[in-house]
């Protein structure tokens, strides 16, 4: 579904990735973890048009879209749900949502607003609300739910944790968990590795721009390297 190769990007002459190679299959959910500044929301950016690549190649779904405009891409079905939510404050949770759904296009209606509500109930309690005095976990809620609105093939997720208390990052993370039993294909870059690796099949380790080690997330959860790293020392780092 989804293919980078060689991938290289940076800003104002910094290359904050330097050759990034990462293959996502069709119904998969994957995570990217890594230190701050490691180049994980950059290699999204790029996924999603944002930040132009300057080198390597991105195909997705057979076509290669390093080149294209992010309208485009959102419009092909790779959908793009940000770091810090960028909600549209003054509109009403409602409007954000159907927003998203201009992403669709002429492709089917895979998500209406009854699904979306399905997996975020709250959200049926504050749809003529706006969207800028939700609470921040409200807020995910809806981000996700407008990426969804715009029938996503492959929905890219950037620190949905962020910010949350425990018991809605649990809520979040519930949600993704059916949308990934359903089929969707996942891509999950998130600040709690402990957490994306328990909740992913595979997963791919950024540092410094380039893949260190990559796998099943089940081995990476046990790899004494990752667990020094990235989860903490001591058996209770395994624990979610």
């Amino acid at each position: 579904m989804l293919e980078i190769k060689q991938l290289k990007a940076g800003y104002r002459g910094i290359e904050a990735l330097k050759g990034v190679d990462i293959v996502v299959p069709e119904g998969e959910m994957v995570a990217i973890i890594g230190a701050n500044g490691a180049g994980k929301s950059t290699l999204l950016n790029c996924m999603s048009g944002v930040v132009r690549a300057t080198a390597g190649q991105i195909r997705f779904a057979g076509q290669d879209i390093t080149r294209l405009p992010p309208h485009v891409i959102a419009r092909a079905g790779l959908l793009h749900v940000p770091e810090g939510r960028q909600v549209l404050a003054d509109m009403t949770v409602q409007e954000n949502l159907m927003l998203g759904a201009l992403a669709r296009g002429t492709r089917k209606a895979l998500y209406e607003i009854d699904k979306v509500v399905t997996l975020f109930p709250i959200l049926a309690e504050r749809m003529q609300q706006a969207a800028g005095t939700l609470s921040g976990g409200q807020q995910q809620m809806m981000a996700i739910g407008r990426a969804l609105m715009g029938s996503p093939r492959v929905l890219l997720l950037d620190e949905p944790s962020l910010g949350l208390s425990p018991l809605l990052t649990h809520q979040v993370f519930d949600a993704l968990l059916k949308l990934h039993r359903d089929g969707l294909t996942i891509v999950l870059v998130e600040q709690n590795a402990r957490r994306a690796l328990a909740a992913t099949q595979r997963a791919y380790v950024l540092e410094r721009g380039l893949i260190a080690q990559h796998g099943q997330s089940q081995q990476l959860l046990h790899d004494p390297s990752v667990i020094e790293h990235y989860l903490g020392t001591g058996e209770s780092a395994l624990v979610d």
